[in-house]
């Protein structure tokens, strides 16, 4: 239990250590819902596309070949909205961009059910995913900035939860609008939800408060969060508030190769290209795929959807994990997926059996990703966390949008269901090998 806190006038407090004594509170749980709330539309909005592929190709005629720049087009926003918005927030701070990137992503979501041609489609899906890879890194950051040490990974991870809830619920929603008030209709949900979420980032979301320490000029702001997040505390009206991190100044993304930074940040980049090049590749592909191998528009919506719900589950299962062995669980976790994904190619015509095998890819893909969130936003200091967070997506939705170009690509090419996933196991590979890297280089820092 926190006790009460008297701050003796002018002397600073360090606000990483404050937070560090603290119990995990009511404030920093509303936090990270309101957060999750955020990612919960935002992984709505992302896989949504994906859950009404094989409709829109039913009404429009589209091949496979076409659906898989649909499919990039908004991944592509989503890299250039993180490249973009992780430096701008540690600029001008994270809600503002929260808030805005919301709007974003809710307005484009919704214009998405009034289109009428593919390229249209393709400019509007490109400029939702501006929207929603500015929310990401910048929740992530948000979380890990109020969370305690000891309990940061846990709580990003939890946090992130959202992303993969909203990412199941929107196969199990696609399944129940689609036959009833066709694909559009999914659309006008997901983009409606965010509109109405905004009003209240407004009134609820605060800044986040090593931000506002490290910028020297909010005390009365500071001290404001850290009494909310310990009531029994109190501070002089003096009282100076410190985050013992470097300032760093000029271009964030700079600092990311500085500082021994170099090689861990590289790394990080493979484990997220390669993280989000499998994700995004099963997740777009999956109900087609079961699609073509004779199951329902619904039933292949709520088969796929089990990938999120496996991320959901591996998400609680191994933030604890996470939090005690860092990248070498990660590591390991992404070996698991190597089998799993593989497994999906082989077991595609028993119902129950590729359920299982996409359930355990979730468990290892989706909550290995979620992991990695939540240890880069732990690698990175304050000043440029959201650029660290940002640029490793970023980098790492070039894969996302690499993943459905080669499944396109691969299915065109009538390989088999099984080679198809196999290709899709070598980059789980990939990234549990730079996750072992990154676990002995980060033994040595």
């Amino acid at each position: 239990m926190a006790i009460s806190q008297v701050q003796a006038s002018g002397t600073p407090v360090d606000v990483a250590e404050f937070i560090d004594r603290q119990p995990v509170g009511g404030f920093q749980i509303g936090l990270l819902l309101t957060c999750a709330a955020v990612l919960f539309l935002d992984g709505f909005d992302t896989q949504a596309i994906g859950y009404v592929a094989p409709a829109l190709a039913k009404e429009w005629g589209l091949t496979k070949a076409t659906l898989g720049p649909v499919f990039s087009a908004g991944l592509f926003g989503l890299m250039i909205g993180a490249l973009v918005f992780g430096p701008l927030a540690d600029r001008i701070g994270r809600r503002k961009i929260i808030i805005f990137s919301t709007l974003a992503f809710g307005l484009g979501t919704l214009a998405t059910a009034f289109i009428q041609d593919v390229s249209t489609l393709l400019a509007i899906r490109f400029l939702t995913g501006l929207g929603l890879g500015g929310a990401m890194p910048n929740a992530v950051a948000m979380t890990s900035e109020f969370s305690p040490h000891r309990r940061r990974a846990t709580m990003v991870m939890i946090m992130f939860c959202g992303f993969s809830v909203g990412a199941a619920l929107g196969g199990l929603l696609a399944a129940a609008l689609i036959p009833s008030f066709g694909w559009r209709s999914v659309f006008m949900v997901g983009g409606l939800a965010p509109l109405l979420l905004v009003p209240v980032l407004a009134l609820r979301l605060p800044e986040s408060v090593r931000f506002l320490a490290l910028s020297g000029r909010a005390h009365e702001r500071v001290a404001d969060l850290l009494g909310r997040i310990n009531p029994k505390a109190a501070f002089a009206p003096d009282t100076s508030f410190v985050v013992h991190e470097p300032h760093l100044v000029g271009l964030p993304v700079l600092h990311l190769f500085r500082d021994g930074r170099t090689l861990a940040t590289l790394l990080l980049w493979v484990v997220f290209f390669m993280s989000l090049l499998d994700l995004y590749f099963l997740s777009n592909w999956l109900p087609t795929v079961l699609n073509d191998l004779g199951a329902s528009v619904s039933a292949s919506a709520v088969i796929g959807s089990m990938l999120q719900v496996g991320g959901v589950v591996g998400t609680f299962a191994l933030g604890s994990v996470i939090d005690r062995f860092s990248f070498r669980a990660l590591a390991l976790v992404y070996f698991v997926a190597v089998f799993a994904v593989g497994a999906i190619g082989q077991l595609g015509h028993s119902v129950v059996f590729v359920t299982m095998a996409i359930f355990a890819a979730g468990f290892c893909i989706v909550g290995g990703q979620i992991a990695a969130n939540a240890l880069a936003a732990t690698f990175y200091p304050t000043s440029i966390r959201s650029t660290g967070v940002g640029w490793a997506l970023g980098i790492g939705r070039v894969g996302s949008i690499v993943g459905p170009l080669v499944g396109g690509a691969l299915l065109t090419m009538k390989w088999s269901t099984g080679s198809v996933f196999m290709a899709a196991a070598t980059a789980a590979l990939c990234a549990a090998l730079a996750a072992f890297s990154l676990s002995r280089v980060a033994a040595i820092a």
